[in-house]
């Protein structure tokens, strides 16, 4: 048994999209323990994406659980803390973004358990590469995702409002009668589930085939930009999309005019066409248009159910909500960590308790207390060529010290991505620290299309 480091750091909003090209070997998959035919586990909805608690030989993590991947990733590790890993081999990764193939480990007879399912013999692949770090732009940590090892073995139903997983036998379960729902067949490719639906491009109907990715945080991707890109008028802007497993993902942003899931239309749909250079290890296939993300997911209570290959979709309180960019062209992460100072002022009040003491005099003690404390450091990441944050004067690097007035420590970093997409012509005062400098910076949030 060989041990690794576990990454604890807590680090904004990315798309996370992989494309792995390897299939892991026969495993003995997971099991709720006898007699029992379901579990249900609560997770953490953080920009769209779901994190669950896991535990791999002993040791708690968190995971993002994509239907995305069809191996189990475990990455950013550090100095802190431990994690046993057991049997492990060199291998070479390929992954989307521009950073070319990765170097990991793989590793197999762990023993990984969520909620009360376990597998007693996991296989799964270790990531050192540093670029590989999701954790500073979603604020929580983040060990790795787990996909397909997980979602064969079980139906899930994803309730995104209520921030609960139901996980069932596929033996015993049996899907409710839902006159509401939409049900779409599955096909899977590289154990990852693909589903064929029609969407509108310029007042005609087209039908993509999508990779559904729970693991990516955007809408929707497509990879031809005939499917939406218009440079008379133009339509899009060029944008940073996320992060992949080798590097960052650059692309075009515009709007879909309406994708069709079942029974269900969805109208002025967010959509990504990532470059070329982005693709370039996904070329393999060649049927795929694109991925249906968790911004679509997540208006909707999504069972999957590999066994029969279907997708059940009912649609939540969510359904209706617009769809909406980051107008600030603004993205700011997490950089390690900074002190900060806390100021109380505190007393201790003394009467005057002498008889002949009529006025009843009261004396106040003031006392200053300063307590300091370690807190996450938030730095800007990305800035938007043309932005409204970038004619603003703000630059990549600048130390964040408030926003709003709020201290930046005081934000969690899906409250920022919430305020960056909440209402055009809304202020926005950023104070930042350049070399020593302390500089406010003021801009109003701008549609974009």
């Amino acid at each position: 048994m060989k041990k690794y480091n576990k990454f604890t750091t807590l680090l904004f909003f990315l798309t996370i999209l992989f494309g792995l090209d390897f299939v892991g070997n026969a495993q003995e998959g997971f099991r709720l323990p006898e007699g029992q035919s379901k579990d249900r586990i609560n997770f953490e909805l953080i920009n769209n994406l779901v994190i669950v608690p896991v535990e791999v030989n002993g040791t708690p993590l968190s995971f993002l659980l994509d239907t995305g991947v069809n191996s189990t990733l475990l990455f950013s590790l550090s100095e802190a803390d431990s994690v046993e890993l057991n049997n492990v081999k060199p291998v070479k990764i390929k992954g989307l973004g521009d950073g070319g193939d990765i170097a990991a480990l793989g590793s197999i007879n762990n023993k990984v358990k969520i909620g009360d399912a376990v597998d007693n013999d996991h296989e799964l692949y270790v990531i050192f590469d540093d670029r590989i770090n999701f954790s500073p732009r979603m604020g929580v940590p983040v060990h790795g995702v787990i996909g397909y090892d997980f979602f064969r073995d079980f139906v899930v139903k994803t309730s995104y409002v209520s921030e609960v997983i139901t996980i069932y036998d596929p033996k015993t379960f049996e899907q409710k009668k839902c006159t509401s729902c939409a049900t779409l067949d599955l096909v899977f490719k590289g154990n990852k589930p693909y589903v064929e639906l029609p969407i509108r491009v310029n007042d005609s109907i087209a039908t993509v085939d999508l990779l559904v990715d729970s693991g990516a945080s955007d809408a929707l991707w497509l990879f031809d930009e005939d499917l939406g890109v218009s440079e008379a008028p133009k339509n899009y802007f060029n944008d940073f999309l996320g992060l992949g497993l080798s590097g960052g993902v650059y692309g075009k942003r515009s709007k879909l005019e309406m994708i069709k899931l079942g029974g269900y239309s969805l109208r002025n749909v967010n959509v990504a066409f990532p470059d070329s250079i982005a693709l370039r290890n996904l070329r393999k296939d060649e049927t795929r248009s694109g991925t249906l993300g968790s911004d679509i997911l997540r208006r909707f209570t999504v069972v999957m159910n590999y066994s029969e290959g279907k997708l059940t979709l009912q649609k939540n309180r969510l359904f209706s909500e617009p769809f909406n960019y980051n107008m600030a062209g603004l993205i700011i992460e997490h950089d390690g960590m900074v002190p900060v100072k806390d100021v109380k002022r505190g007393g201790d009040v003394n009467r005057d308790l002498d008889a002949s003491n009529t006025a009843g005099n009261i004396s106040i003690e003031l006392n200053t207390i300063l307590t300091f404390f370690l807190a996450p450091k938030l730095v800007v990441a990305e800035v938007r060529k043309d932005s409204p944050a970038a004619i603003s004067g703000i630059l990549k690097n600048d130390e964040v010290l408030s926003i709003n007035g709020r201290p930046a420590h005081a934000w969690e970093l899906f409250e920022l991505t919430r305020l960056f997409s909440s209402k055009s012509g809304k202020k926005i005062t950023v104070e930042v620290n350049r070399e020593g400098m302390v500089l406010k910076k003021r801009f109003y949030l701008k549609e974009v299309l």
